[in-house]
């Protein structure tokens, strides 16, 4: 396992790391989390990845329990948490959004659920076009002084937004965003790629990328349907059965990934690890956040780091053609 510098910040994370989004307290329970966490640390991963909004918080209970019984030590790892969709399935006014009131008890609460004394990562999930910009991130800034979190950052913000928070940050003296979380992958590239390159070039974002596998379509699982116990077949998750196959774009994507599959098979190794791998190529990717229902699927990905030398420059080509 590498490690990569968190963009301009002096923090180092594995280049592979692990989150909790769909599976912890779905699919996984804090035995089976606590023998993950286990092989992740093994492994040399150093970052967990969590939210509010998972499970309504209970994705951060799961998580919180296997780290308290494995007590590795608590400065060999980092972990991270998200403001914005509340930890309620309906939450009210004041339990949602980016104001200071919600920040700053969302972060409170998230230690309690993680068992925590405070927060590598805490990211704002989402912009939130009803609170100024200022009031979000002097509610960062605070917590960064009170030393209840360390970085923070945005998930799936514009361009523009970003550099709105950097630029108000810096007019005011204040801590400004150290991270961005966004989605890449070898289906999905023209953000992270197109708008989000000024971005890296004048602040020197780092990124947690998330859903290197397409929610599982480059995993190669469903091109023939929808395997039953997959996250496509989940309550709740309708929505992504409709992305994956049965819509025309999902169709079109499907289409992708079969032409990718034999590439794969030619370079000996598995889909996945390849579209793993191929995430890491990227420079501007501090580190890829891995998802796992199963033990054994997470030792595959982890692996994937193994297949790296074997993307060539010719390979990339046939990769980005595809």
């Amino acid at each position: 396992m590498e490690y990569r510098k968190l963009g301009a910040a002096g923090l180092k994370l594995s280049e592979l790391s692990f989150g909790s989004w769909v599976t912890f307290n779905k699919q996984v329970d804090s035995g089976l989390a606590e023998r993950m966490f286990g092989t992740c640390f093994d492994a040399g991963v150093n970052f967990f990845d969590n939210a509010e909004g998972y499970e309504a918080g209970g994705s951060e209970i799961v998580m919180g329990k296997a780290l308290k019984a494995l007590a590795r030590p608590r400065d060999s790892y980092c972990v991270s948490s998200k403001v914005f969709f509340g930890a309620t399935a309906e939450p009210l006014p004041t339990q949602r959004g980016l104001s200071r009131k919600h920040i700053f008890e969302a972060c409170h609460q998230a230690m309690q659920r993680l068992q925590l004394d405070y927060l590598d990562l805490y990211f704002c999930h989402r912009a939130d076009p009803e609170t100024p910009i200022g009031e979000t991130v002097w509610a960062m800034h605070n917590l960064i002084t009170q030393g209840k979190v360390l970085y923070w950052g945005t998930s799936e913000w514009t361009a523009a937004e970003i550099a709105e928070a950097c630029e108000f940050a810096r007019d005011n003296h204040l801590t400004p965003p150290s991270m961005e979380q966004p989605q890449y992958n070898l289906l999905d590239r023209e953000r992270f790629e197109v708008e989000y390159a000024p971005i890296f070039d004048k602040y020197r974002l780092g990124t947690t990328t998330w859903s290197p596998l397409a929610s599982g379509a480059l995993t190669g699982k469903y091109l023939k349907g929808i395997p039953e116990g997959s996250r496509a077949t989940l309550a709740g998750y309708e929505w992504l059965k409709k992305h994956m196959v049965e819509s025309e774009r999902g169709q079109q994507r499907m289409q992708r990934v079969a032409k990718l599959q034999p590439i794969a098979e030619e370079l000996g190794t598995s889909l996945s690890k390849m579209a793993i791998a191929w995430c890491l190529l990227n420079p501007n990717v501090s580190t890829v956040i891995l998802g796992a229902s199963r033990l054994e699927q997470l030792q595959e990905n982890l692996a994937a780091v193994d297949v790296l030398p074997l993307l060539t420059e010719e390979v990339q080509a046939r990769l980005a053609a595809i």
